[in-house]
């Protein structure tokens, strides 16, 4: 039993002056259990309003005739939308999603794998720079990525095959393929990978390794045996979170597979959403589809995780043993290089020379030599255009309003889980964390059915944008403060509350100041899925409503914007880039102030 559970946690709103009963006693446990049913209670009618409404939608109309409307919410059931599901069209989009995410999965884990294991138990060179050619994927959104991989592997006009031509070769580059999609999703997934496997290679006890050694085990037997067993909790779970990632995927799959022809789940959905007239039922019932294959995801992962244990870091200091790679180490050190030109060296460098290209037609490099070929002021005119600044604008208040409102709301939510007695808390952190179950896609058009049918006039506002980014990214929001507020002693709220403090006056004056640097970086956290996410607002904005993200989409798809994409892209790349510098700037100067 751990600390946190030893103690009798107060109630949120249950402030205890000096006269009062201590918490053990009888009369103060009565009053926890009403108080944290009061507590609870408002949280999960807000949460369950936020996420469970939506999925609630997609499921009634996966089961009804018409989708709901403003007005009419149809509740003539049905189970003929799911004839659907026998369709070739379907059966051909499970087998691609299934194939798509398997093959990314592996290739991710191996990538991911070889740079967390290189820097984290090696002598591989520059090892610093290797960590960040690990991270550095996290600054390019993936659907970014895939749209820099469509104008460096297109079989007609890609970039690659204008150089292999250019070459006298014959250009063989086709990214609208099951391989070519596998590569980019494998690339730019490979950090969760890295950074799981990344921690658990760093943290291990060598005590085994050490013992392996000494009975004869030789360096390969180690890793082989030992080294690598005991990291499979991170294998695992990073292994089941990239295949989710990857299943669910949606603006890669739209931008890549659709043009070669290749269905995924994601892609037969929106299609099914943008036919005319709307299949909405029938899409929602592949939408449950996909929910099942991502509970079966997460069943099996606790299954897996739950045969052994998977101990390995011990209270005394231990500082896990290095691998002298040999001669192998400048040759791998060639490898990850590899990764980094395929992962971000020729993406941003396909963007930036389509934004500086004057013409979006090429036979040849040697086109670039032309007087007038290139002209850098495509990045004024995007950054001075109105599509880029209301865009711009509709970003940075709906990111900042999400991230706040979500920090906020992950404290309230986390608080009364893991500091309280409340009754309904378990269900509560349940709640919180559906939207880890339901795909993006499928929440976004249960987001959208939710407010065209709501009184509320918040359709076609930011507003609705805010609310949705909030239910999507409740998890993110709540792991990062749960991790924060279980590593925080609750003894001086406590005793402020003892000293005769309100027990609201004892959080905002002693528990959330201890807090900042968790509530900081889970706001930061927040305001970097807010720039990146692109399916949910999909179905949410208007003309007057998008965002970034939602404005680049729009510019790639038409293909005489292509030269302004790829420059927006370039400036949202940056903006991103900040973005993630900020939360070491932060720490370091919170370092330093601590000092």
């Amino acid at each position: 039993m751990s600390v946190t559970e030893m103690r009798a946690p107060t109630d949120l709103g249950a402030p205890t002056t000096p006269g009062s009963p201590t918490p053990s006693s009888g009369g103060r446990k009565q009053r926890s259990g009403r108080g944290g049913w009061r507590s609870s209670g408002v949280m999960l009618l807000v949460m369950g309003f936020l996420i469970l409404v939506p999925a609630g939608f997609v499921l009634l109309a996966a089961f009804s005739e018409t989708v709901p409307r403003p007005g009419s919410i149809s509740l003539d059931l049905t189970v003929g939308n799911f004839a659907v599901l026998g369709e070739p069209g379907v059966t051909r989009a499970t087998l691609n999603s299934l194939l798509i995410a398997t093959l990314s999965t592996v290739l991710a884990l191996a990538i991911g794998g070889f740079l967390a294991f290189t820097t984290a138990r090696t002598n591989i060179p520059f090892k610093g720079l290797v960590y960040l050619f690990g991270l550095m994927p996290l600054f390019l959104p993936s659907y970014v990525g895939a749209l820099a991989w469509s104008i460096l592997g297109s079989p007609a006009a890609g970039l690659l095959n204008i150089g292999l031509r250019d070459l006298g070769l014959t250009g063989f580059v086709d990214i609208y393929s099951i391989p070519g999609v596998v590569m980019v999703m494998a690339v730019f997934y490979a950090p969760y990978a890295f950074l799981l496997i990344h921690s658990s290679m760093s943290l291990m006890n060598p005590d085994l390794e050490d013992a392996s050694a000494v009975h004869g085990g030789s360096q390969w037997r180690t890793l082989r045996t030992v080294t690598f067993p005991l990291a499979m909790p991170a294998i695992v779970g990073s292994a089941l979170l990239i295949f989710t990632h990857v299943l669910e995927n949606f603006p890669v799959a739209q931008v890549l597979a659709s043009p070669g022809q290749i269905d995924t789940l994601p892609t037969f959905i929106y299609r099914l959403m943008n036919a005319s007239p709307s299949r909405g039922n029938e899409a929602s019932s592949v939408a449950i589809l996909l929910v099942v294959f991502i509970l079966v995801i997460t069943w099996t992962q606790r299954v897996l995780l739950s045969r052994r244990a998977y101990t390995t870091v011990s209270g005394k200091g231990v500082k896990a043993r290095k691998v002298d790679l040999g001669h192998l180490r400048w040759p791998l050190f060639v490898v990850a290089t590899g990764y980094f030109l395929i992962a971000i060296a020729l993406p941003i460098l396909a963007l930036f020379l389509t934004a500086m290209r004057t013409s979006p037609y090429m036979s040849s490099f040697r086109d670039l030599t032309a007087p007038g070929a290139l002209d850098a002021s495509s990045f004024g005119t995007v950054a001075r255009s109105d599509v880029f600044l209301t865009a711009a604008g509709n970003s940075v208040v709906v990111a900042l309003l999400s991230a706040a409102g979500g920090t906020v709301l992950a404290f309230l939510v986390a608080y009364i889980v893991y500091r309280t007695r409340a009754r309904a808390r378990g269900l509560l952190e349940g709640v919180s964390m559906v939207p880890l179950a339901i795909p993006a896609i499928v929440l976004g058009i249960g987001l959208l059915w939710t407010w065209l049918v709501m009184p509320i006039p918040l359709y076609g506002t930011l507003w609705v944008m805010v609310i949705a980014f909030l239910a999507v990214q409740m998890p993110q929001g709540l792991r990062g403060i749960a991790a924060s507020i279980q590593s925080t002693d609750k003894d001086l709220e406590d005793s402020a509350v003892l000293h005769g403090a309100h027990r609201a006056r004892a959080i905002t004056a002693i528990t959330v100041p201890l807090m900042k640097v968790g509530l900081t970086s889970t706001f930061l956290i927040l305001l970097m899925l807010s720039m990146r996410e692109l399916t949910v607002p999909l179905f949410l904005y208007t003309n007057d409503t998008r965002i970034l993200s939602i404005a680049i989409f729009d510019q790639f798809e038409n293909g005489g914007a292509l030269q302004q994409a790829a420059a927006m892209s370039l400036i949202y790349c940056l903006i991103m880039f900040v973005l993630s510098c900020l939360p070491r700037l932060l720490g370091s100067r919170g370092g330093l102030n601590n000092h």
